[in-house]
């Protein structure tokens, strides 16, 4: 399952699906003596245009050797090519209850937390990057401090729209500021950085980077033409380092690890949380 801060469903490719992929693991509800069913439907649409729907239904979820009771789950009966295709079986929501498709759902995070699985509300992510070997980990009702050095930060959380939103205090780039502050949300389900489109042409203009009209830009494919991007969050700097910066090369020409979107608020992906680790 692809584990999302940004969206708050667990979903999955079953057995009752018409469309899910060949090489997809199914959920089959007939195999499960703890399943039940519910009579509700489910439907929901992400930010990069895929969907999925079904029933939904409850049964017991173990993640990580945690056995979640009564965990409402929701059985895909139709799900985008992006999912059938993709290498993952659905989506894990970690995002707040308030964004549940079906009103009144508890998230695994939620009944984590009611049954007593865990005693602390929080979860560690530690994305490990493609250079050391890829990996990761999330560990529920805590963190991993061999994962980092130094201290944490804390910062505040808005949860107003179901998301981790905060606050970053300015970017800069080899110490020259080039934006004031911004709203963003941390998302773990988004690959790239997405900032907001004045940021984002600014930062691009300071690394000589070409706007493709699509949200992404070209840049330079030679790291040591290109200096970090620095985040000030919660009176502390976050840098995204140099190898970052370039998401994926097509010969001589590379795209940038950071793009913009039609939101007023950035979207701080895998890009930016592969390098800092964050307890949520």
């Amino acid at each position: 399952l692809d584990f999302d801060t940004g969206s708050s469903d667990l979903w999955f490719a079953t057995t009752l699906c018409t469309n899910c992929g060949s090489s997809q693991t199914k959920y089959d509800p007939n195999q499960s003596s703890t399943y039940a069913k519910d009579g509700r439907t489910w439907s929901i649409s992400y930010g990069d245009g895929s969907s999925a729907s079904g029933i939904l239904g409850k049964d017991t979820v173990n993640l990580g050797g945690l056995k979640i009771k009564n965990q409402i789950i929701e059985l895909a009966k139709r799900e985008a090519s992006s999912f059938s295709s993709g290498p993952s079986d659905g989506l894990l929501g970690l995002g707040f209850d308030t964004i549940t498709t079906v009103s009144g759902v508890q998230t695994p995070m939620d009944n984590l937390i009611s049954q007593g699985l865990i005693s602390n509300p929080v979860f560690g992510v530690y994305l490990g990057k493609e250079s050391n070997g890829g990996g990761g980990e999330y560990i529920f009702g805590g963190y991993d401090s061999s994962k980092f050095s130094g201290d944490l930060t804390t910062i505040a959380v808005d949860n107003s729209n179901g998301w981790y939103g905060i606050t970053i205090d300015g970017t800069s780039i080899s110490g020259s500021q080039v934006s004031d502050s911004f709203s963003a949300i941390l998302d773990t389900g988004t690959t790239l950085l997405i900032l907001p489109s004045n940021v984002a042409s600014s930062v691009a203009q300071a690394y000589n980077a070409n706007d493709n009209g699509d949200g992404t830009y070209t840049i330079s494919c030679d790291t040591s033409e290109l200096q970090p991007l620095v985040f000030t969050i919660g009176g502390s700097t976050f840098e995204v380092p140099t190898d970052s910066l370039i998401f994926e090369q097509d010969g001589n020409t590379c795209v940038a690890g950071f793009g913009y979107g039609e939101d007023d608020f950035a979207i701080f992906g895998d890009v930016f949380l592969k390098n800092n680790y964050v307890v949520f």
